[in-house]
C-alpha cells in the first residue's frame, strides 16, 4: 500500500461528476453564468447583457443584481473556494453541480432544501439569504428562457 499523504489534493470541488448536457436549462444556466461572473469584468458584461437583453431594463438590472449577490456572497462568504471549470469545458463539477442544484430547488419553491444546500457553499448564517437569492435567480432565468423561445422562430421542418 503507497503513501499517499505527500500526493497533492485535487480540489474536490472541481471534481467532474457529471456533463452539461444533462442539465435542465435552468441549472445549465446557472452553471453557465456562474463561469461567465468568474471571468471578470468581460464575463459579467456579457452576463449584464445577456439579461438586460432578455429582460428589459428594469427586469434585467434587479436579475443581474441578484445573480452578482448570490456569485458574492457565494465566494466572499464560502466555506472553502468555489471551484469552477472553464467556459469551454463540457464537464460540470462538484461545486457547480451544488450551485445548480441550490438554484432549481429554490426556484420550485424548496427553501428549506436550497438552504441546506447553501450550507455546502457558504458558512451557515449565509445559507438562508443564498437560498432566498437563489430563488430571485431561478425565477430570472425561467423569465428569461420564456423571453428566448417568444424571440425565436418555429422551425417546421
Amino acid at each position: 500500500m503507497s503513501d499517499m499523504s505527500n500526493s497533492p489534493k485535487a480540489p474536490r470541488g472541481g471534481a467532474p461528476v457529471g456533463q452539461l448536457r444533462d442539465l435542465d436549462p435552468i441549472e445549465a444556466a446557472s452553471v453557465l453564468y456562474l463561469r461567465l461572473w468568474c471571468e471578470g469584468e468581460t464575463g459579467r458584461a456579457r452576463l449584464h447583457q445577456d439579461f438586460v437583453t432578455t429582460l428589459g431594463p428594469s427586469q434585467g438590472e434587479a436579475a443581474v443584481g441578484a445573480f452578482e449577490d448570490l456569485c458574492g456572497l457565494c465566494t466572499q462568504c464560502g466555506r472553502r473556494p468555489l471551484m469552477r471549470h472553464s467556459m469551454s469545458c463540457a464537464c460540470l463539477g462538484a461545486d457547480e453541480s451544488c450551485f445548480a442544484n441550490l438554484i432549481a430547488l429554490a426556484g420550485e419553491g424548496e427553501r428549506e432544501d436550497a438552504a441546506l444546500l447553501a450550507s455546502l457553499i457558504v458558512r451557515p448564517g449565509y445559507a438562508l439569504p443564498v437560498a432566498d437569492l437563489a430563488a430571485s435567480v431561478a425565477l430570472a432565468f425561467r423569465q428569461m428562457m420564456v423571453g428566448a423561445q417568444l424571440t425565436t422562430s418555429p422551425t417546421l421542418h
